[in-house]
């Protein structure tokens, strides 16, 4: 992609304002958190300490808003005594021009690296410098300071409040994923119907598992409606695509094959019906002509062999489902043990190791997230400094928006450039629009204030530019209760945003963090992990007696992670004004096809795994040690550009058939379509690399 249909791209998705799901109750619930802190410390105290309180209740009421699994409680409280912290500190150093230019360089440095952490960490950190980069300009003394802090943390302390008094929908993010994951796997069935080998997002069960992951005290309230089903969900899934697969399923055509609709149709109307049960919390009703279609027909059984079982197994399986709405479905062991219906989560010590490890891991010059702090540090001292040499104030507005516009990828944050200096400039002229026209006094600058959090809070997710203007709107509103002349707030915001933003984008430009030449390594991360899954798989084929489960779904587990970060790394590429370096667009779909094949077929093997008294198999064995050796080895190639050669697996290949003669079976028949799924992935790479070694048109070629 060239930098002009780059640019013209993220300007594209940055003016774009979605149709979104609002939560009205919530935006009031947060609002309202502003309103009662400001209303209290303008009675009490003065409009300068309402302003600091006002910036607390709403950075802790956007955290609460983040998408994420821990108590929105302790979301609120984290963002607020960070950001009480940070204020201090930042009115402590902000006397001293130096010494506070040390400060913000170690503190956008410390934000940044919290992208390592996760999403949330990354979005909460970066409020908190924001907000410490406004308050820190109230003038005051050291006591006041320590107040002003104080009355930030009491922002996040009401927010937290509220949200325990007034509780919207409790575990209501817990129930939307595991909703969206049984819904996802319906969706999967009706596909199965026409397309039986239709490909499956494995997302929704992705975040139904992190949501899964509870404390002990946590999982004693849960609901009970959210134990169980993300297991069901999970087993389901790969037993659908095995009934409708016409390999090791039921034929193409025939009776064998409208009985497969029938059930695919049945499974995905109960599906839906649990997963709106949960969604809304009310009791599971479920069509009983649905539920007749999922039993054993009066004349008999109408598939056979695989198909059969496969059946067989989805009566059992939805049976389950339909009772898990009376009780939880508990797991016992092969030993007899009860073995825990939730995922633990570490404690704040075990959360804080993991925090430092994430940290650790990404201290290497090669990280995104080490150049996304770097830069980050780099713009906001260097847009602070020269914010103050020009005759404009409002110096901390230059890089806080560098702050908020900056993120670690390239489309991210030429996209918020953009909506955030349109989105700054309709805000400021609005707010200061109606300060000049009306004239507000103090409180009634509050009430405008809190209308913009009311709009904010509840267009959050509809797009930076709708944020940028209710925030700038109401930040304009929120000074002026201190005082601040309107005309200075508009000039002085317009100027130094586009300033900032100017700065952000050129730091990505000069400082880049590409995406493009790490997609052979994550196409290499994915083919490692998906030759993991299949020889555990194979392996349990070929010793059922020392099978492990949680071996083969460990490597499930890291198949789909390793496919996510490709997908992620993928979509990001895709918008960078890069070249491909010898991963075409073309080869890159066709290599993730080949892969996404692969990881099906290893999952229909999955639903029939032999039990622990079945005779081993030694062509399974023999198969399992091929693909274990060829891995490695396949996976630098693809590293390293070099041709992928699958000799070894083909040999093991013809050696199985030939011992199994005219009875294949499931395993072997397998085996077939994963050899055909990696010869389609060497196709695909050697052709890719061919086409990079094409000369090109030098005027057709994209900057790099």
């Amino acid at each position: 992609m060239t930098w002009s249909h780059a640019l013209k791209e993220t300007a594209r998705t940055g003016l774009a304002i979605e149709r979104t799901r609002t939560e009205p109750m919530v935006a009031v619930r947060g609002a309202c958190g502003v309103a009662l802190v400001i209303g209290v410390a303008l009675w009490l105290g003065s409009p300068t300490l309402a302003v600091s309180a006002a910036f607390g209740a709403f950075s802790a009421g956007i955290a609460t808003f983040q998408r994420s699994w821990r108590p929105r409680p302790w979301l609120a409280l984290a963002a607020a005594s960070g950001l009480a912290v940070s204020t201090f500190l930042g009115y402590l150093a902000a006397a001293h021009t130096l010494t506070f230019v040390l400060m913000l360089a170690v503190w956008t440095l410390m934000t940044g690296m919290s992208w390592a952490v996760g999403p949330v960490s990354g979005l909460v950190s970066t409020q908190m410098v924001a907000v410490m980069l406004i308050t820190v300009t109230l003038p005051t003394s050291v006591t006041g300071a320590l107040g002003h802090a104080l009355l930030v943390g009491l922002g996040g302390v009401v927010q937290a409040a509220l949200i325990v008094l007034f509780p919207v929908r409790p575990w209501g993010v817990q129930r939307d994923a595991l909703a969206d994951a049984l819904a996802a796997v319906a969706d999967y069935a009706r596909r199965l119907r026409v397309e039986p080998v239709a490909p499956f997002d494995p997302t929704p069960l992705m975040d139904a598992r992190s949501a899964a992951g509870v404390t002990p005290r946590q999982a004693r309230r849960r609901p009970r409606q959210l134990s169980g089903y993300r297991l069901l969900a999970e087993r389901i899934r790969p037993v659908l695509a095995s009934l409708a697969d016409p390999v090791v399923g039921a034929p193409e055509e025939g009776p064998e094959r409208d009985r497969v609709r029938e059930l695919l149709a049945a499974t995905g109307t109960v599906l839906d019906a649990v997963a709106h049960a949960i969604r809304h919390g009310t009791p599971v009703r479920v069509p009983s002509e649905a539920m007749a279609v999922l039993r054993m027909p009066e004349d008999g059984p109408k598939l056979s062999g695989a198909a059969r079982r496969a059946a067989l197994r989805l009566f059992s399986l939805v049976a389950d489902v339909v009772e898990a709405s009376d009780e939880p479905v508990e797991e016992v062991s092969a030993e007899g043990r009860t073995v825990h219906r939730f995922l633990p989560r570490p404690g704040f010590g075990g959360t804080a190791a993991m925090a430092l490890r994430a940290v650790r891991r990404e201290a290497r010059w090669s990280s995104p997230v080490l150049r996304h702090a770097v830069r980050l540090c780099a713009v906001s001292v260097s847009g602070y400094l020269l914010s103050t040499t020009l005759p404009l104030g409002h110096s901390y507005w230059a890089p806080l928006t560098s702050t908020m516009v900056l993120r670690p990828d390239f489309a991210q944050t030429y996209s918020r450039g953009v909506a955030r200096f349109l989105g700054t400039l309709a805000g400021v002229l609005v707010g200061g629009g109606v300060v000049a026209l009306v004239q507000p006094g103090p409180y009634l600058s509050a009430g405008l204030a809190l209308v913009c959090v009311l709009a904010m809070y509840l267009l959050l997710r509809t797009g930076f530019i709708v944020t940028s203007a209710c925030v700038s709107a109401y930040v304009v509103f929120l000074l002026s209760i201190a005082g601040e002349a309107w005309h200075q707030t508009v000039q002085a915001r317009v100027a130094l945003t586009l300033l900032g933003g100017v700065l952000a984008m050129v730091a990505y430009a000069v400082f880049p963090a590409w995406e493009t030449p790490r997609l052979r390594d994550r196409l290499a991360d994915w083919l490692a992990a998906n030759g993991a899954f299949a020889t555990a798989v194979f392996d349990a084929y070929a010793r059922p007696a020392e099978r492990r489960p949680r071996q083969v779904r460990d490597a499930l587990l890291d198949a789909r992670a390793a496919r996510a970060a490709w997908e992620q790394s993928e979509t990001q590429a895709h918008r960078e004004p890069v070249r491909h370096r010898g991963l075409s667009r073309p080869a890159a779909r066709a290599a993730q096809t080949a892969l996404s094949t692969m990881g099906r077929v290893i999952m229909l093997l999955e639903a029939h795994l032999p039990e622990r008294d079945a005779a081993p198999s030694e062509g399974a064995g023999d198969f399992a040690a091929a693909l274990r050796q060829a891995m490695p080895k396949a996976v630098e190639a693809v590293r390293e550009r070099r041709p992928l050669n699958w000799e070894a697996v083909h040999r093991s290949l013809e050696r199985w058939r030939q011992k199994a003669g005219d009875r294949p079976g499931v395993a072997l028949r397998d085996a077939e379509q994963l050899v055909d799924a990696l010869d389609d992935l060497a196709e695909a790479l050697n052709k890719g690399a061919r086409q990079s070694r094409t000369p090109r048109d030098p005027s057709q070629e994209e900057s790099p």
